[in-house]
Formats: C-alpha cells, structure tokens, sequence
C-alpha cells in the first residue's frame, strides 16, 4: 500500500503520525491556488518532499497554537523539535494509506 494519496493532479497528502491528520502538499503549481510548491520524488511508497513542511493551526476554545513542523524523506518523517505533540525530536515510518486516503 502507498503512503500518500492523491488529491487531485497538483497536491498529495498523507496521514501525519504526529498530529493525527492529513498534511497536504503542492507539487504542481496550480495558478488557480497560488501557494508553496515541494519537489517530490514521484514514488507514492518512499516519497521525499523537499523542502521542509511547516503547518500551524490553531485548536480548541483558547485557540491553542499548534506546531508540526518535519522533513519527509525515503518514507519517513523526521520531526523536528518545534513541534508541539508528542513526536518533537523523533523519525518515524509514514503511515501506509488505502485508495480512500485512510490510514
């Protein structure tokens, strides 16, 4: 099984171990969706992004700031340590995810 799904032709994502969600990333620039655009390596089981990713949301009543901030490479996510779950400092295997993008 693969470890990204395809979003459509420009974005794949896959489930972030850390977070518990889906990161999406752009690697065709769309003109309709102007943003950052990653270099992959074009395999869907030991994908490498470069470069970094960096998502920043906000959680809960008090708007709780969180961090996932991470490197994919060979199929593993290495998270750096300003991430805010408990992943911070650690390199894991991507979670492998069906047709459907479920993990």
């Amino acid at each position: 099984m693969a470890k990204l799904h395809r979003v459509n032709e420009y974005k794949y994502a896959f489930t972030c171990p850390g977070c518990q969600n889906w990161h999406i990333v752009t690697i065709k620039a769309n003109p309709e969706d102007p943003g950052p655009v990653w270099t992959w390596n074009g395999d869907t089981d030991k994908p490498t992004f470069h470069p970094s990713i960096l998502v920043q949301s906000t959680y809960g009543e008090n708007q709780e700031k969180r961090v996932c901030h991470s490197y994919v490479r060979n199929g593993r996510i290495r998270f750096l340590h300003d991430c805010t779950h408990d992943l911070a400092g650690q390199t894991v295997e991507l979670p492998e995810m069906d047709n459907h993008g479920k993990s």
